[in-house]
């Protein structure tokens, strides 16, 4: 290689030895040759750090596999940290040991972040994977999950955040995002306290309050669902529900440190915290919204049936024109 490359691909890893050669010749296989490979090492004992070497001695001026000091076990934001800190690329892209890229993946954001100098991160469509077990139950399984925001467009600060905290739009893997270094260091980076997870939650919400992101309609990733995941084993114990107050918890702290001021930010934190605080009432509310408007349709639907055509039309337009000039919403 010549010069530094243009993205930097970050793996950690932590006995990843099942699914680490796939991610990685993922990589390799990318149509956009302009990268360099970091393979950060976890403290792993389980022979994935031997598949790591050996990529690293395949293609020298490609990939690097680094370490923390006495190959010590520091969780997934200090790994991610240790790369980006040593990472030569403008842009960062993040690709887990247990996922899978599509080969037009680093052409197409790169493609994307140029087009848009504004914008400090882009993601797409998230593809669950679950027929690679190629069990037969698990053929039909995999799901596409759209980001459910507006598309192809830089969007301004912080209307992501407010949207992931109503649960309004999923939040994105961090194997599929490619992000402006600069703008990884400008917030400074992952939070180490969060080693497991929700590490990228953190990150995302100290970067959606400063940057504009794009999302876009591709799909250039597989997102490997697995019963040893992070938030797989968390499921299992219980401990989800609390690790998310954790996070909201660190979020409200975090937005008064940066003088927060945005109502919406805050209204959005607070609705986050009590649904987390209260899944039963959440639920409850969630019911009664899904009822009333069940309700509303079948009114509608009556009135239509049982009064003549002109009344309803007339009916109809009177209380839009109430709505939107008589100050009803």
């Amino acid at each position: 290689m010549t010069g530094n490359p243009r993205v930097s691909v970050i793996t950690h890893f932590l006995n990843s030895k099942e699914f680490m050669r796939e991610a990685l010749d993922s990589v390799c296989a990318q149509s956009y040759q302009g990268w360099e490979l970091l393979l950060i090492d976890d403290g792993s004992t389980d022979g994935s750090t031997d598949i790591a070497l050996s990529y690293e001695k395949k293609f020298p001026r490609k990939v690097r596999y680094l370490q923390h000091p006495g190959r010590e076990n520091r969780g997934m934001s200090a790994s991610r940290n240790l790369g980006v800190e040593r990472a030569r690329g403008e842009f960062i892209a993040f690709l887990d040991a247990d996922d899978v890229w599509l080969p037009e993946k680093l052409e197409r954001q790169v493609a994307i972040l140029d087009s848009w100098p504004e914008a400090a991160m882009v993601y797409g469509v998230t593809w669950y994977w679950y027929n690679w077990t190629g069990e037969a139950e698990e053929v039909d399984r995999d799901l596409m999950i759209d980001p459910k925001v507006d598309l192809e467009i830089p969007l301004a600060p912080p209307s992501l955040l407010i949207r992931y905290l109503k649960e309004e739009a999923p939040i994105p893997c961090p194997s599929d995002i490619l992000v402006r270094r600069d703008a990884i260091k400008a917030v400074g980076g992952f939070e180490e306290s969060f080693r497991r997870i929700f590490t990228d939650q953190v990150f995302y919400a100290k970067l959606c309050l400063r940057a504009p992101v794009v999302a876009s309609g591709q799909c250039w990733f597989k997102y490997r669902r697995h019963p040893d995941s992070s938030v797989s084993v968390f499921k299992k114990r219980g401990e989800l529900r609390s690790a998310r107050l954790t996070y909201l918890n660190w979020l409200e702290k975090y937005l008064g440190e940066q003088r927060v001021e945005n109502a919406d930010v805050w209204r959005a934190l607070r609705g986050a915290k009590r649904r987390c605080q209260y899944p039963k009432l959440a639920r409850l509310q969630n019911d009664a919204r899904y009822r009333v408007s069940i309700c509303g349709e079948q009114l509608r639907s009556a009135a239509r049936a049982a009064l003549p055509p002109m009344l309803y039309q007339w009916l109809r337009a009177s209380r839009h024109h109430v709505t939107r000039y008589g100050g009803k919403e």
